[in-house]
């Protein structure tokens, strides 16, 4: 069969690399695809969010399953499109979208059905807003109701950040219509842990756990990033919280979609704080989590392109998904300045001198003459499996360092203990 997989960063990499391994793929595109995927897929230069250009690709190829890495094509209705001419394709319709195109959506979703979640308020204007920074204690959490890449978020420590926070939003427009709206709620304490899950309609099922690091600088100092590394398993994932998620969220949400009559066939991402009063809901994507996917995929036993089949048809069970027991370690090294400005068009090297066993995921790369240049922020996620986390750790960290460009930046504790 054919597969088309959308989008250009390290989890779409994972994820071709995970259909490249099913008997049942016969040829893999990719849209845009970047450097090293490349390697495995046929990519193809048209922009992940031309919907229209998309479809008329997969049509004329008789692509037979589609699978949508990033969340704006989702929320601009990409399934729908693709379904109305009878493609196949993974992941939920415009309307099941909304929980990550608006958490003013999202956020009114779990308020409506008890979902366990931070306390809020939204507001349609900046004088509104900052006047109400009063009812707060800092620190709190002010969001951009719409996409912004992974960077609308601003856990704001003084009042002083909550009212820049709120003016760059909305009167500055930092992240254009995305800001218009905002929503200001508690500051949770807790350990952050992400959860993927997969929805075939009917019902959902978690798969593995993991833990990703989401500031720039080690400690968990500096702005949001797109995610720094990630292990899984999560080690506080115990058998206890797996059922309080399951009772207090998981289910609930299944019932919120059948209520909203949302039709949900693929992946959703939850992200977690565990807190003292139990596991809540910090967010919602509706696509795989990125770096999630590249520690998940690794450890899934099964064929994907079998599970992605079951769930549309509805036919998903949880004895479907074999997991692999070993840790699964990945670190991201990016462009120097990132998340605000870097530089492109630094040659890669080394990547011929990563262990076999180490997998190496390309984010912001291109090829050119056969060499891999960067060409984005988070370039290259290195991956390795292993029967701890110590030693798999080790493994990432001492390959990592075969692999250079000018201005490599890496945190360096990702998966250390204790934090």
């Amino acid at each position: 069969m054919k597969v088309l997989v959308v989008g250009s960063g390290a989890r779409e990499h994972a994820i071709a690399w995970k259909v490249s391994k099913s008997p049942k793929v016969s040829k893999i595109y990719c849209i845009p695809g970047n450097g090293g995927i490349s390697d495995i897929a046929e990519c193809v230069k048209i922009r992940a969010e031309d919907i229209e250009l998309l479809l008329g690709f997969a049509l004329k190829e008789n692509v037979d399953l589609t699978i949508v890495g990033p969340e704006a094509p989702l929320v601009d209705g990409i399934v729908d499109k693709f379904k109305e001419k009878g493609l196949k394709i993974i992941g939920p319709d415009k309307k099941g979208a909304m929980l990550e195109g608006s958490k003013i959506f999202a956020k009114k979703f779990m308020e409506k059905y008890n979902i366990p979640t931070a306390k809020y308020k939204t507001f349609k204007n900046s004088k509104n807003a900052i006047k109400a920074l009063d009812s707060f204690e800092s620190p709190l959490v002010i969001k951009a109701d719409g996409l912004a890449g992974g960077k609308g978020v601003a856990i704001c420590e003084t009042r002083q950040e909550a009212e820049k926070a709120i003016i760059d939003m909305m009167e500055e427009k930092k992240f254009g219509l995305s800001g218009e709206n905002i929503i200001i709620e508690e500051y949770l304490e807790g350990i952050e842990a992400s959860l993927l899950c997969i929805i075939d309609g009917k019902k959902i099922i978690p798969l593995e756990s993991a833990k990703d690091y989401k500031k720039i600088f080690e400690g968990d100092k500096g702005p949001n990033t797109g995610g720094m590394g990630c292990f899984s398993p999560h080690p506080l994932f115990t058998q206890a919280l797996k059922n309080t998620i399951r009772e207090e969220i998981l289910d609930r949400i299944m019932y919120g979609l059948n209520m909203e009559k949302i039709i949900y066939r693929g992946i959703l991402f939850i992200g977690l704080m565990l807190t003292k009063n139990g596991p809540k809901v910090l967010e919602f994507n509706v696509r795989m989590g990125d770096p999630e996917t590249e520690v998940i995929l690794p450890r899934l036993k099964s064929d994907i392109i079998d599970i992605f089949e079951k769930t549309l048809s509805g036919k998903l069970t949880e004895d479907d998904l074999k997991w692999d027991d070993r840790h699964c370690v990945c670190v991201v090294a990016a462009s120097e300045g990132y998340p605000v400005s870097y530089e492109k068009g630094k040659l890669i090297t080394g990547l011929d001198k990563v262990d076999k066993e180490v997998v190496v995921f390309h984010g912001g790369t291109k090829k050119v003459d056969g060499k891999i240049y960067t060409n984005g922020g988070r370039v290259l996620t290195i991956v390795a499996l292993g029967d701890s986390l110590e030693e798999v750790r080790e493994v990432v960290y001492n390959n990592i360092e075969k692999i250079n460009f000018e201005n490599i930046y890496y945190r360096k504790d990702i998966a250390k203990l204790g934090q």
